[in-house]
Order: structure tokens, then sequence, then C-alpha cells
């Protein structure tokens, strides 16, 4: 009794996942040709009954796959006429939507992937810089060291800074990338990091610029790992000023919570 009960209750979902899965399988196959442009943008695809016999499978799987196709917008079915492939849609550009970073751990993150890019821009600015940018890079560089907390905003300095550097590296997808991080996420985040690790700003300040100097020296150098280990020391104390704040403020919720 308990065998076949079993085995009966067993038995609605088993068709369910072969079905799905054959489905998958015809997505796979078609979307694969599309790919390697065996099948076109225009083509129109096979019939119903064709893909049925090409694919070993069920009219309702051709059609679940073909809906399938619909809903990614790989192909289009034009009633009475059949099922053609579309154009490809345009790729998408690198895009990181600042209304996302909204806790101190996304801040966090983004700065993690500011490190593992930064660190190689800087080495290869390093490695690749001609004299003129090297001037361009002293002169950022001074606007940082000449700027005070008086002076109001010191994020835009920072970032031309970084941004200099990313385009010394001769790479124009660290410089794509970077712009947005750097000027839509990290510094509007970072604007208050002195005041909320109770640093004092111009000791705060005058450690990155140490900081920066260190990196524009290498630079200056032709060095680049000193370049990359100036970098990650850089953006690593930055990170670690943010994980502080996020120790205390985790500390503190948690004190009002006991408190409640």
């Amino acid at each position: 009794m308990s065998e076949n009960h079993t085995s009966t209750a067993s038995t609605p979902s088993a068709p369910r996942k072969k079905h799905r899965n054959l489905a998958q399988g015809v997505v796979a196959d078609i979307s694969e040709q599309i790919q390697n442009e065996i099948l076109k943008p225009g083509d129109k695809l096979p019939t119903e009954s064709e893909i049925m016999r090409i694919q070993g499978v069920s009219r309702t799987v051709v059609r679940e796959a073909i809906s399938h196709m619909q809903a990614a917008k790989l192909v289009e079915t034009r009633h009475g006429i059949g099922t053609f492939v579309l154009e490809p849609p345009p790729a998408q550009a690198f895009g990181i939507d600042p209304d996302t970073v909204i806790t101190m751990r996304d801040v966090l993150a983004i700065l993690e992937l500011r490190i593992s890019l930064e660190t190689e821009a800087a080495y290869l600015a390093a490695s690749r810089r001609n004299e003129q940018q090297l001037q361009e890079l002293r002169a950022a560089l001074d606007a940082l060291l000449n700027h005070t907390p008086e002076d109001g905003d010191a994020i835009s300095p920072d970032v031309h800074f970084h941004l200099l550097i990313a385009q010394t590296s001769g790479n124009r997808y660290f410089y794509d990338i970077l712009h947005q991080l750097g000027t839509n996420i990290i510094p509007r985040s970072r604007i208050n990091a002195a005041k909320m690790t109770h640093d004092d700003p111009a000791a705060y300040l005058e450690r990155v610029n140490h900081e920066h100097e260190d990196i524009f020296n290498a630079i200056l150098r032709e060095d680049p790992e000193a370049a990359r280990a100036a970098m990650r020391t850089h953006l690593s104390n930055s990170r670690e000023r943010l994980r502080r704040i996020q120790e205390s403020n985790e500390i503190k919720s948690s004190s009002d919570n006991t408190r409640q």
C-alpha cells in the first residue's frame, strides 16, 4: 500500500520536469544557432512540425520553447506567416545605479571593486605615462594638496586625480567604468568620512593627500609595482575607515535596541 501511494503521488510531477527540460533544450539549441549566426536576424525559423521532427519533441514543447524565446526577445511570431529571428538588442553600457547603493555595505562593496580596478590602472599608468600626462597629474595633485577643509568641495579634486590615472593607463575602459563609480557613488558616500570617524578634518586630509603623493611619485619614477601598491594602500585605508564607521553604527544600533 505504501509503495503504491508513493508511486501515485510522484507520478504527476515527473512529466512536468521532463517537459520543462525538453523546452529548455530546444531554446538552448536555437539560441546557439542565433549566437553562431547560423540563424541570422530576419531568418524564419523552421515550422513547428519541422522543429518537432529535428528535436524529437512534441508540439507542446515546441510552443513552450518559442514562448520563452519571444519573452527573451530572440524571436517574434507573425501570425499566419511564421516565427522570425530578431535583431539583437544594443549592448548595454556598464552602469551601476547610484540609487541602489544605499547601505554602508553597498558602499564597501563598490570600494572593493574600485580597489581591483584602480590598482591595475595605476600599474599601467606608471608603465605608459608620458610627460604631458605626468604634468596633468602633477597639477591635479597640487590642487589636492592646496585644498583646505574651509574650501568646501574636497571631492572634485580627488575624483579628478583618480580619473587622470585611469586615463593615463591607456585603457579607456578603466576610465569609463571609474568615471561613473567615482563621480556618482563613492564621493557622495565618503564626503563625511572624517566627521563620522571623529577625525580632525585637516589631519584626515593630510593622511589622504600623503597617500595620493605616494601614488604620484611611483608613477613619476615609472615604477609600476610601487604604483599598484600605493593605490592599494590608499583605497584599502579608505575601506578601513568606512568599515570602522559601519562597525560604530552597528554597535550604536545594538545599544539603542538594548535600551529599548
